[in-house]
């Protein structure tokens, strides 16, 4: 973790519904920037709706961060898409913040909010519907670059620039990025 951590962008959608292999899809993958302070809640940003509660959101993964740093990777990998932030479905585009330095339990103060790590992103088949790419899912997963979710430890608000405080509290947990490995190894 790096001290000068940031948030990048804050993130948000409004669920909505997209084709997909002839049926329609409800989604909150499509992701924009916002603009001023967003009000963290128990169960995510406000303005911000995920689609399917069985597999997304919910407690244990209200807030998805992402690092920014990743974006040059995928800008490389995917050349000629346009990649604004929040592109992977993020609602918070991160700095200095990255897998391999956040454990399982890490509390992080950002603006008046308390939030906390509790694992990695594992993407369902709605980021290849986002992209237009079935192959994205696994990428993403073998690329190690997955993000990681956060609960709402305190409620408050946030916005793009302000600095994220690590508080600790992971301390002998795993990092996310061993988290990554151990689902890559048991798929490999």
């Amino acid at each position: 973790m790096n001290e000068d951590a940031r948030v990048v962008s804050v993130s948000v959608a409004s669920a909505r519904t997209v084709p997909w292999k002839g049926r329609a899809v409800r989604t909150g993958i499509f992701k924009a920037p916002t603009d001023g302070r967003v009000r963290v809640r128990r169960l995510g940003l406000e303005g911000d709706e995920q689609a399917d509660l069985e597999v997304h959101g919910g407690p244990l993964k209200a807030v998805y961060a992402y690092p920014s740093e990743h974006y040059a990777f995928w800008r490389e990998e995917l050349p000629g898409t346009p990649l604004p932030w929040g592109a992977f479905g993020e609602n918070l585009t991160v700095a200095g913040l990255a897998e391999e330095g956040v454990r399982l339990g890490d509390r992080f103060r950002i603006g008046t909010a308390v939030l906390a790590a509790t694992k990695p992103r594992f993407p369902c088949y709605k980021l290849g519907i986002k992209f237009g790419r079935e192959d994205l899912v696994d990428r993403f997963l073998a690329s190690g670059r997955t993000g990681f979710y956060l609960r709402v430890v305190k409620e408050g608000e946030l916005g793009s620039g302000d600095p994220i405080e690590v508080q600790g509290g992971g301390e002998g947990q795993p990092t996310i990025a061993d988290l990554v490995a151990a689902r890559q190894a048991d798929q490999g």
